[in-house]
């Protein structure tokens, strides 16, 4: 919303079901993780994949069936990574198929508001993200929050974070290097 006040549940009800209705009158359904964007187009169940086309570009979307009008077509808000995106014509309940196009998106820490930004836009403040698994992250990143969450233990538990204990190790390996001297008085910051 434009403005900063806070929205009576009424009015927030009502902004839900009015941006339910306009992705609802899409030509196509989408849903995102942080990480990437899928699409889905239902189309006549005859079709094959000659009669489909998609053309993914790394700022841009065009897709439908040959000869027709495109049923997705326009600039993305963000950039896509078009190596790591596909698309496939699957079969679906029914008398139909289905163009599922999958984005890779290239910043991973970003919701989309639309898929290009000629569609209405949803409210991504409202965006509820699944939980993820350590073992989806990359070895960097597991790492980094393999600490953090072991740090946070130990402080809940008034001992030493990971960092604290690297500088209380070095100091026993001093210590014992250096008998003779006094820490006593000694501090650790």
């Amino acid at each position: 919303m434009a403005d900063d006040k806070e929205l009576t549940p009424a009015e927030e009800a009502a902004a839900r079901a009015q941006e339910k209705a306009e992705q609802d009158s899409l030509p196509y359904k989408w849903t995102q993780t942080i990480g990437d964007l899928d699409i889905t187009i239902s189309v006549p169940g005859n079709l094959k994949g000659r009669d489909i086309v998609v053309d993914i570009k790394k700022d841009s979307i065009s897709a439908g069936i040959k000869g027709q009008e495109p049923m997705i077509k326009g600039t993305f808000p963000h950039a896509i990574r078009t190596d790591d995106s596909t698309w496939t014509l699957s079969a679906a309940p029914g008398n139909t198929k289905v163009i599922e196009i999958h984005l890779d998106k290239i910043n991973k820490m970003e919701w989309w508001a639309h898929v290009v930004t000629t569609a209405p836009k949803i409210d991504v403040t409202k965006i509820v993200p699944e939980n993820s698994k350590l073992s989806d992250l990359d070895g960097e990143t597991r790492t980094m929050v393999e600490k953090m969450m072991f740090d946070q233990r130990q402080k809940e538990m008034g001992l030493p974070t990971s960092d604290e204990q690297k500088k209380l190790d070095i100091l026993k390996k001093f210590q014992e290097q250096h008998p003779e001297m006094d820490f006593s008085k000694a501090k650790i910051s």
